[in-house]
C-alpha cells in the first residue's frame, strides 16, 4: 500500500533525512520519502500491517523530531 501523508511542524531537512532513513530500516517499509519541502511523507509498506508500520514510522520521527505530527 502506498499513501501519502501531511507532515506539520517539520523543521529541518537534515532532521527529514534521518527521518526518512530510519524509517526504510522498519521491517515491511518498500520505500520511504520525506519532504522537507512540501511538509510531506509518501511511505510504501506491507498492506497487511499498514497501521502497525506507521506506528513505527511515528515512533521513529519522534525521536528525531519529537514536536513533529503525521497527519492521518
Amino acid at each position: 500500500m502506498r499513501k501519502t501523508f501531511k507532515l506539520q511542524d517539520l523543521d529541518c531537512a537534515n532532521c527529514a533525512a534521518k527521518m526518512e532513513n530510519g524509517i526504510k530500516k522498519i521491517d515491511g517499509v518498500n520505500d520511504a520519502a520525506m519532504n522537507f519541502m512540501t511538509q510531506k511523507l509518501m511511505l510504501d509498506a506491507d498492506d497487511s500491517r499498514f497501521s502497525e508500520i506507521l506506528d513505527e514510522v511515528v515512533s521513529v520521527c519522534k525521536k528525531v523530531e519529537p514536536d513533529m505530527v503525521i497527519l492521518r
